[in-house]
This record gives C-alpha cells, structure tokens and sequence, in this order.
C-alpha cells in the first residue's frame, strides 16, 4: 500500500503540543485512573446494546402490536447510533480497553449494526483523522456530488439547494454502509491518500461473512418470522436506518463543516501549513459540552477535539480534559472552536451547508472561538 505524500510541518507549535501532551497525562497520573473505559463507560454499552437488541427480539416476539412494533423500530435507530457513537467508536480506535481483544470483541458491534469496522478503521481512523478537512484526500467532505462539503469540491447547479435537501440525505447515509459503501470501498485501489489498496483475504472474507449475518439477522428471518407484510416491513426498516443515518451523520458533520474549522489543499509539494495537532485545532469544533445527556450518549462525539487529538483516549474522559486542552490552547494562542448548544452548532452547519451551496463561492471560515 503506497501513500500520497502529505506532509505537516514543524513550526513554533513544539511548546504546545509538549504543554498538552503532559498536562493531559498529569490528569490522569494525579486522578490515578485509567486513560480507558470505567464502570460508567460499561454501563452504557450495556444499556445501548440492550436498548437496541431488546427492541429487536421484542418485536421479534409477535407480543406487540404493530404501531408498537413500529414505535421499537425507532427506538432500534436510535439504539443503533448509540451504539456507533460510544461502543464501536471508541473500540475501533483501541480507545476502549488496553487490552486489544476487548477492542477487537466490541468493534465487532459495528459489524452487528451492518457496516465494516474494517474499512472504518481505514477511512475514519487513518485517513479522516491524519488528513482532516483536506479537499481530496479526507473523504468525509467529499462524500458525493450529491453535496458540497468543501470549498475545493467542483459546483452542481443542485447543491443550490442542498441546505434543504442535505438533512433528509443524511438519513440514508447508514442504508448506504449496509448495501454499497463497503463494498465500493473494498473495491477501489485508492483511499485517501492510499495507492494500490490490498486487503487481507481474512478481512475481505470476514466483511463478507458478517455482511450476510446482517441481512439475515435483520432482513431474511424477520420476514419469514413476522406476521406483517413486505411494505409494513420496509417501513420498518427504512425508519431503523433513517433515524441512525440522519443522528449519525448530523452529529460527524457538526465537528467539521461548521463556522470556525478550516478546510485546506494540498500545494505540489504536500506539505501542509501546520504541525498536525495544531492542523486538528484548526479543522475541528466542539459543541454543547454542558448537556449531560448528550454526552453520555454520542460518546463524546461532541467532543471532537479532544477526540482528534487524544483518539486513543476513551470518550467517558473527554469532559473531564477538555478544560486542560482549552487553557493549553488560549495560552499558546490556538485555536479552540465550540458552539455553545446542539442547536447553534446545527444552524451553523445549515449555514455552510447554504454557503458551499452557492456557485462560485468558496467556504469562509467565520471565527468561531470563544
């Protein structure tokens, strides 16, 4: 597998990135605790897991009646995006445990939900986070030519509009994963900034396996079990997977293509402006830190920064750090971009969403520091 030459470069940032790396390790060496997963972090992945595969068997059971059946498959959804958030996520950055086999075990969650923690781990954990926000090379904002999602992304009289029509897009971004994503990925020679992809004959193997346990588990037998009929299924189905996709693909937009972050290109050379944790404070906002709820259930997702630059750090610990890289940050004068709510950080991406949109108009990154 050969790379693109991408390049960061070393400037005065030295001093920060030493300040950080050894404020946050002092943290966790005066607190004597784990970088890893706690009883809290168990806790929750017991309760997404029986949340969403309760609902499954529950409706399995024929005990409930239909509207109800329809009312799990929400909740499915809604399980479903947990699950990728604060179980799968953090598993397949090795976040979750010390113990790799504890990672490998839990990451296979994202395979039960029906995606590739496989290709994840390719397109998410090396190409998205060492390439963040860079046109060409970090594919989350070069998703489709459905939308415009960088400044360096060619124009379609449509995107006009894709303030609009993005939201409802988002929701079948999960359906996606399931039935083409994967396998159109497994199949390109190029990545990211990776040339000649070959993958492992068991990775390809094990991709394929769990692909049609998935449809199985969640297609074959439940039409074969079930006293519904086909529409009343695809009804169902398409509600599991709308909701997913849309809380998923929401939640990832608000840490990227939001006010603040910048989105860069490569000049001939490679070589990037910035050292690369300075390049992650730059590409990267946090939103809606002080809501509870949110935290506990998009695993720190709203947490991006810290994420991007701790990712090996399990979610449950980003709260407690993120006033440390805040004042690192103000202190050697880098930027720390946040929105205060849920639904500022939304408008915000709206926002950009209308400004991508418009021909001839590149991106602005209107400060966002506070």
């Amino acid at each position: 597998m050969n790379t693109i030459n991408v390049k960061f470069s070393k400037n005065h940032a030295t001093l920060f990135i030493k300040d950080l790396k050894s404020q946050v390790q002092a943290y966790f060496d005066s607190k004597n605790i784990s970088s890893k997963a706690n009883s809290e972090m168990v806790f929750k992945t017991i309760a997404l897991l029986t949340l969403t595969f309760g609902s499954y068997a529950l409706i399995m059971s024929s005990q409930v009646p239909l509207f109800g059946m329809w009312g799990l498959t929400v909740l499915m959804g809604i399980g479903v995006a947990g699950i990728g958030f604060s179980i799968s996520h953090d598993a397949l950055h090795g976040a979750y445990s010390s113990n790799k086999y504890v990672n490998r075990v839990l990451g296979f969650t994202f395979e039960l939900v029906g995606a590739s923690g496989y290709i994840w781990k390719i397109k998410h954990n090396i190409v998205h986070h060492t390439y963040t926000n860079i046109h060409d090379v970090d594919d989350d904002i070069n998703l489709s030519p459905l939308l415009r999602l960088s400044s360096g992304a060619p124009h379609y009289f449509y995107q006009k509009h894709q303030h609009i029509y993005a939201f409802i897009a988002y929701g079948f971004t999960t359906l996606q994963w399931v039935f083409i994503k994967d396998y159109q990925n497994l199949l390109k020679k190029n990545l990211g900034p990776y040339e000649r992809m070959e993958h492992p004959i068991h990775e390809v193997l094990f991709l394929l396996v769990m692909k049609v346990v998935y449809y199985l588990y969640m297609i074959v037998i439940p039409l074969l079990v079930l006293d519904i009929r086909w529409w009343q299924f695809v009804i169902g189905f398409m509600t599991i997977h709308f909701i997913a996709g849309m809380i998923l693909s929401i939640v990832f937009q608000l840490a990227h293509v939001v006010e603040g972050p910048e989105q860069f290109s490569c000049d001939e050379s490679g070589v990037m402006e910035n050292v690369w944790l300075v390049h992650e404070m730059k590409t990267t906002a946090n939103f809606d830190s002080q809501n509870k709820l949110l935290n506990w259930y998009v695993g720190g997702l709203n947490f991006q920064i810290e994420h991007h630059l701790f990712p090996k750090i399990c979610s449950v610990h980003y709260p407690a750090i993120s006033p440390i890289i805040r004042r690192v940050a103000e202190k050697h004068n880098i930027p720390y971009h946040y929105h205060p709510t849920l639904g500022k950080a939304i408008l915000s991406h709206y926002r950009m969403l209308k400004q991508l949109g418009e021909k001839g108009t590149p991106a602005t990154s209107t400060a966002s520091v506070s």
